[in-house]
């Protein structure tokens, strides 16, 4: 079993309404994301890969075209910009385009923050 993972950065936007009284959280502010999407599986006896690392890339540019240089606050089924949430939604956004999606990591680089998700609890 592998696991290869394949990350993509953005720059977004959003407001954070919160009960901490973080500077300016509640202001629109901006922050650099890196988001890690990693998937398992078997080599292809043909290929080789686990996928082909083109198609990982193309199945991420429609995530990465949705965040990239927006206002999060406006993306319907997002939430509040948390860091849990873009994981989530990361993910239910690949999870029919990759198989074998076995998480997906959102990092703050800059504030050394990150999130990882996992995929819905299975019954």
């Amino acid at each position: 079993m592998f696991e290869i993972t394949k990350d993509f950065r953005f720059e977004a936007a959003h407001t954070l309404q919160r009960e901490v009284n973080a500077a300016g959280s509640r202001r629109i502010h901006g922050h650099s994301y890196r988001a890690q999407v990693a998937l398992r599986g078997r080599p292809d006896p043909v290929t080789g890969m686990v996928m082909d690392m083109g198609e990982l890339e193309k199945a991420l540019h429609a995530a990465h075209d949705a965040l990239d240089h927006r206002f999060l606050d406006e993306i319907n089924d997002l939430g509040p910009a948390t860091l849990e949430n873009l994981s989530a939604w990361i993910w239910r956004h690949l999870e029919a385009t990759i198989p074998g999606l076995t998480r997906v990591t959102v990092y703050r680089d800059s504030s050394g923050e990150s999130c990882t998700y996992f995929g819905p609890q299975q019954a």
